[in-house]
């Protein structure tokens, strides 16, 4: 009877302690949940370089692609970075999607030059997609989008939308094309129009929202935002916008809860200005009007994205200085 007793006891302890691991375990994660929302996260890694993030909800995570090493990181609220992706067939990421109903993340595969494995053979030639999966990092398909353009010209894979299906849309800077990838990875050129060709040695088409139906892209070297029904892509029309000229260089932009679109412009190359702007539309995206211009804290800002508690952060990498041949160790994620 009573080695029952002591078996009982031991039994009832095992699991009381158990369940104290398990809501110690569980803990860290409700409390960051709850926790205010930083106004900087300041992050450190090896010449990183992110050129864009997103935030995953699901684990509480900025993600950011480096355009120095081609991988996916996970950052913290206090900054930490580990590697999520590590994919010797990536050699630099810009363009940064989570597509949560097949919960993967989707980048874009480029060569500008600042990549540790750019080569003079695949320089200016690569565009490509790859998604993986958001829990592991572990590659799902890889998309070669040169392949699908079928020209043998120029290309850079630039930035993602995704669609509520989960379909992927890709701009590419140096040609007048936007790509979809179906979500089994096939790809396919949607859209191909001269009116979208980037000016001589610089870039073209770069940002790129899902609006209600349509694509929202915006043109780096002009600043001009353009509206491409997906029903009819060639019905491809240029956003009237009354001050068009705020948008020059606009580079990375993001779709918001309330209708409106948020992005960033960059003095890049040495003209432009370091801003983050931010424009609504009342037509469906005929028209635009440019509801705040706030200049850059942080110099050549390339994204933003929102946090936690639907928070916009704009995210600068430090790619002037990469450009220059002087990539750095820190990156800046600022609450606007």
């Amino acid at each position: 009877m009573n080695c029952q007793n002591r078996t009982v006891r031991r039994t009832v302890v095992a699991i009381a302690a158990a369940a104290l691991l398990g809501t110690a375990g569980t803990l860290p994660a409700a409390a960051a949940a709850h926790r205010p929302a930083p106004a900087v996260i300041t992050g450190h890694a090896p010449t990183l370089v992110p050129e864009a993030g997103v935030w995953d909800a699901s684990h509480h995570r900025f993600l950011l692609g480096s355009l120095r090493h081609g991988t996916v990181s996970a950052v913290a609220l206090d900054g930490s970075v580990r590697t999520l992706v590590q994919d010797p067939a990536l050699t630099e990421i810009a363009g940064l999607r989570i597509d949560p109903v097949h919960r993967r993340v989707l980048v874009t595969d480029l060569d500008n030059g600042i990549g540790e494995r750019s080569s003079a053979a695949t320089l200016g030639k690569i565009a490509g997609i790859g998604a993986y999966d958001l829990d592991t990092g572990r590659r799902l398909f890889y998309t070669d989008l040169a392949a699908v353009a079928g020209d043998g010209g120029s290309h850079l894979a630039n930035d993602i939308a995704v669609a509520p299906d989960g379909t992927a849309y890709v701009t590419d800077s140096f040609a007048p094309v936007v790509y979809r990838v179906d979500p089994d990875g096939t790809g396919s050129v949607l859209l191909r129009d001269d009116r979208l060709t980037p000016a001589p040695g610089t870039y073209g088409l770069n940002g790129i929202v899902y609006r209600e139906g349509h694509l929202i892209l915006g043109k780096w070297d002009d600043g001009t935002l353009w509206r491409v029904p997906l029903r009819d892509p060639a019905g491809l029309r240029p956003v009237r916008i009354a001050d068009g000229g705020a948008l020059l260089h606009l580079d990375g932009i993001a779709a918001r809860p309330d209708g409106t679109i948020a992005g960033v412009t960059n003095a890049f190359f040495g003209t432009g200005r370091d801003a983050e702007v931010e424009l609504r539309s009342d037509d469906h995206w005929r028209t635009a009007r440019l509801t705040a211009v706030r200049p850059s804290v942080d110099a050549t800002p390339t994204a933003v994205t929102t946090g936690p508690a639907g928070v916009l952060y704009q995210l600068s990498g430090g790619l002037a200085d990469a450009n220059a041949g002087h990539p750095g160790d820190a990156f800046t994620l600022r609450r606007v």
